[in-house]
């Protein structure tokens, strides 16, 4: 039932990526033919189009009120006591203690994040990221105090798995700039791809619903590990010419846009495969006085992993420099020249990482016998 419940959560957020992308195929319809001014007013109007999205999930909010009250009313119209009404609406019968730690650990987080944001401190995004995790990992250690020893293992086992999986560094916008620049990819076919992978991800999230109930998070991130290392060597092959290869042997089929929409079919749902489990175990092992704290640490403890990936990019984004091409709005003259030279090594190297950390962490985590959910 966790897991149903995971997934179907899951279907939720990609269900409104798959609306945002509909909007952008609609939206970015022939950009790339517009002057820049007008490309601009474009970006523009997504975003403001995007304010959209807050008012949608407050509504949610103000609707779920309105369906209590509506219950509430409707029960005393039955002559229900108000205890019993009180009993069956609410979560919790009885509201918990106020954890202060907790408390305290939020606080301290928004005070530093104010302070190293407003002051323009060097190195702000590792101070906050460093002391971000130094505050979850020791809320995470005072929660898990309750925990059966087993219970602990195996949670610090599946979140540290769960963790490097999301970790993994990306090529970063380099990529992207490469595909439309050399690739000839313009803004609505990329927005087609958004929506492609978002739709197939929500059918492989139901296709895949049983394995990710019935396997362990080690099984299911070698599973997707692999996957995903078979899956981005065509996108490496193509910056080497894979694409002019099997055009020339495919009577023009199989080009760079057929390889990337295969390559993004195939792909989609392999990111959300691996948090379902992961959520699921969290929601199932937390103590049922504290199912929502509980949650929210653990679950900021996954999502700080999506951070250290952008860092992780960042570094390798210094290391192997992609440039794309600037130039002056007024003049014409170019300010920056286009270099994709070394995104094929970059590509490569992201590729090797993202297929050896996970594998070595999975073996030291099995060495060190951390089982997993």
């Amino acid at each position: 039932m966790h897991t149903t419940m995971q997934t179907l959560g899951r279907v939720a957020i990609i269900g409104g990526s798959v609306l945002v992308a509909l909007a952008n195929v609609f939206l970015l319809r022939d950009a790339n033919l517009l002057p820049e001014a007008q490309k601009l007013d474009v970006y523009i109007r997504v975003y403001v189009y995007a304010l959209v999205i807050p008012v949608v999930s407050v509504a949610g909010v103000l609707f779920a009120s309105w369906l209590r009250r509506r219950e509430g009313r409707r029960l005393r119209r039955q002559g229900v006591p108000k205890d019993e009404i009180h009993r069956r609406l609410d979560v919790q019968a009885e509201r918990p203690p106020v954890n202060w730690w907790v408390l305290g650990g939020g606080l301290a987080f928004a005070v530093l994040s104010l302070g190293v944001g407003l002051g323009d401190v060097p190195a702000a995004e590792e101070i906050v990221f460093v002391v971000s995790m130094t505050i979850v990992v020791t809320l995470m250690v005072r929660l898990t105090r309750d925990l059966a020893p087993a219970a602990r293992e195996t949670l610090l086992g599946t979140a540290l798995v769960i963790f490097v999986f999301r970790a993994l560094p990306t090529p970063g916008a380099g990529q992207t700039w490469w595909m439309i620049d050399v690739l000839g990819f313009d803004q609505q076919f990329l927005s087609v791809l958004a929506v492609i992978g978002s739709v197939l991800t929500l059918a492989g999230l139901f296709i895949f619903r049983r394995f990710m109930a019935e396997r362990s998070i080690y099984y299911i991130v070698a599973v997707l590990t692999i996957v995903a290392t078979l899956l981005s060597l065509p996108i490496v092959g193509m910056f080497y010419g894979l694409h002019h290869w099997t055009a020339a042997h495919t009577g023009g089929v199989v080009d760079a846009r057929f390889i990337v929409l295969v390559d993004t079919a195939v792909e989609s749902p392999l990111g959300q495969i691996a948090m379902v489990p992961m959520l699921a175990w969290i929601a199932n092992s937390a103590p049922a006085q504290l199912k929502a704290t509980y949650f929210a640490v653990m679950a900021s403890f996954t999502n700080l992993a999506l951070s250290a990936s952008q860092l992780f990019t960042q570094y390798l984004n210094d290391l192997f420099l992609v440039t794309r091409e600037v130039r002056d709005p007024v003049s014409g003259a170019v300010k920056v020249p286009a270099d994709y030279s070394q995104l094929g090594e970059l590509m490569v190297v992201v590729v090797a990482i993202g297929f050896f950390v996970p594998m070595a962490t999975i073996v030291l985590a099995r060495i060190a016998r951390l089982r997993s959910a």
